[in-house]
């Protein structure tokens, strides 16, 4: 009787699976488990920058017989530039992933004044309310904090052919362009681009190699920084930019890291990949302000000085360039590129349009 107790147990374990080795995971459910983390990782910041950008126009004044004023609309003006803050860290965590598979509504939203300039073919926009030429985040940046604009900033712009300068709203007819036809449209396109964010949408190669093209582009917005061309220069929160880029690809970079360490000689690159992502962070920890440091006057990209590379923005500079550099097969890049070859997705190739 006893035995046969046992027997029944042995069976019913064998049966149960209990002693089964778990299942290995293929390529294919790594994928989906990527696009579906990736999504709910990524709406988050979307939802963020449209309750930003809807706040950002629900605090722009409505001044009755004139424009805005310095005195009278000082409380919307701060709440206008707070909100405008909150929607470009919102945009800043997912422009990665997401630029190389939206570029129209990256373009869009994110695109430089010098840019859009460049589009017009010297036209340039004469009008800088509505919601034509010259729009997105930057378009009303410029305005926002236009006390707040360096001198180098505005020589820069000044050469650029269709230049037109900064301006608050001078009359009730341009703020409430500024207000139903610039903010409207950030808005708009805001929402476009989260509806659009569907897990059938996701391309996790497009996305994985949008992310090394951000990274790589930190030296690219540190270089502008010394021709007063940079990306948030209006606000002087470049730096915070930085340090938003870096954020949100880490956030991202996770989910990729489980799926690299599963293949032969993955967890080695993961380990550098992580190690650059660090030495970045103790780079952007050293400067603590929002704005890049400026740059001394006598600064070359092309050749910098041993006492220009001594400056705050010189050790800035030197560690992005080191830690960025695609030529090296050691640099976050390079790693980055290294687990592109793994997965089975395209390299980054620098030059090559995100």
């Amino acid at each position: 009787m006893r035995s046969l107790v046992l027997l029944g147990f042995v069976t019913m374990s064998a049966c149960s699976g209990a002693s089964d080795p778990p299942a290995t995971k293929t390529d294919a459910d790594y994928k989906q488990e990527i696009v579906t983390q990736m999504h709910g990782a990524l709406l988050t910041d979307l939802d963020g920058l449209v309750t930003s950008a809807t706040q950002m126009q629900a605090a722009a004044p409505l001044p009755k017989g004139r424009g805005w004023d310095k005195t009278g609309d000082a409380a919307a003006l701060v709440a206008m530039q707070t909100a405008w803050l909150a929607a470009r860290e919102s945009y800043e965590h997912v422009e990665g992933a997401l630029a190389p598979i939206f570029p129209d509504l990256d373009r869009a939203l994110d695109e430089r004044y010098d840019g859009f300039l460049e589009g017009l073919a010297g036209k340039g926009d004469d009008y800088l309310f509505d919601d034509k030429g010259v729009t997105g985040m930057h378009a009303a940046e410029r305005i926002l904090f236009l006390e707040t604009t360096p001198a180098n900033v505005v020589a820069f712009e000044a050469s650029l052919p269709g230049y037109k300068a900064a301006a608050w709203p001078a009359d009730e007819a341009e703020a409430a362009d500024f207000k139903n036809k610039l903010l409207a449209k950030i808005i708009v396109d805001a929402k476009a681009i989260r509806d659009s964010w569907r897990p059938a949408k996701i391309d996790i190669g497009t996305a994985y190699q949008g992310l090394i093209g951000l990274v790589n582009e930190q030296k690219e917005k540190v270089n502008k920084a010394s021709e007063g061309s940079e990306e948030s220069r209006y606000a002087q929160r470049t730096m915070k930019d930085l340090r938003a880029n870096l954020v949100g690809t880490k956030k991202i970079y996770v989910l990729f890291s489980p799926w690299l360490r599963s293949k032969a000689g993955g967890a080695a690159i993961d380990d550098q990949i992580l190690a650059g992502f660090a030495r970045l962070d103790v780079a952007y920890a050293a400067v603590t302000t929002d704005a890049i440091p400026a740059p001394p006057p006598t600064w070359s990209a092309e050749a910098p000085s041993a006492a220009d590379r001594a400056t705050p923005f010189g050790k800035l500079w030197t560690a992005v360039h080191e830690a960025v550099d695609p030529t090296k097969k050691e640099s976050v890049v390079g790693q980055m590129n290294a687990a592109a070859v793994v997965f089975g997705f395209p390299s980054f190739v620098e030059g090559k349009a995100r």
